[in-house]
């Protein structure tokens, strides 16, 4: 019982169980700014604003600190454009010692409709190379994530320029009313668990 206990008491001193990382995938730069693959970005950017913190530039990707209710929680957006994602993503998981089963990955899927929400806790891919970065890196797919629809109305040819525009006017309109949905989810998770926001936010 005491060997048990030694290393129940080692694990909590090596990671911070209130601690939570939050990563919104995207690209930086101007190019990318309100496209579809940047969805993870625009999210984080509401949830800072939301909580009044600023978003520093740090090693491998902008971050922002605050408390929520006894939770610390730090927000990632990697600076190492979509298809390197895992990198930042391991990172800072390490550097702030933080157990993966406190982490959140904000992105977008193709392959839900345009502002389906989904929250797992494991899976593959789906195709996105961010998440496939961050599987290979983590040398896992157990991981929650937050997948958001932004539906896949284009040939098949055109995936790439698709994730890659800017969201249409109708879009753009709708998403305004449903990212801080996204904020909601993220307190949930820091508040309730995973399991809890599942039933309550999966559609």
């Amino acid at each position: 019982m005491k060997w048990i206990e030694f290393l129940i008491s080692k694990f909590k001193r090596s990671v911070n169980l209130n601690k939570y990382l939050v990563v919104g995938i995207g690209n930086i730069g101007v190019d990318y700014f309100k496209t579809r693959h940047n969805l993870g970005f625009e999210a984080l950017d509401f949830i800072s604003n939301h909580f009044e913190t600023k978003f520093e530039k740090q090693r491998l990707g902008e971050i922002s600190k605050f408390k929520f209710r006894g939770k610390k929680i730090i927000l990632l957006k990697p600076n190492t454009y979509v298809n390197l994602s895992g990198k930042s993503v391991r990172y800072w998981l390490n550097k702030e010692k933080i157990h993966i089963e406190n982490l959140m990955v904000v992105t977008d899927d193709i392959n839900l409709p345009f502002g389906t929400i989904r929250i797992r806790t494991k899976g593959s891919d789906g195709g996105h190379n961010g998440l496939k970065n961050i599987n290979e890196l983590l040398k896992t797919s157990n991981y929650n994530r937050l997948r958001f629809g932004i539906g896949s109305s284009f040939l098949k040819k055109n995936q790439s320029d698709y994730v890659l525009s800017k969201w249409s006017e109708t879009e753009s309109s709708e998403l305004s009313k449903l990212i801080p949905t996204i904020n909601e989810v993220v307190c949930s998770f820091v508040l309730s668990g995973v399991t809890s926001t599942m039933n309550q936010y999966n559609s």
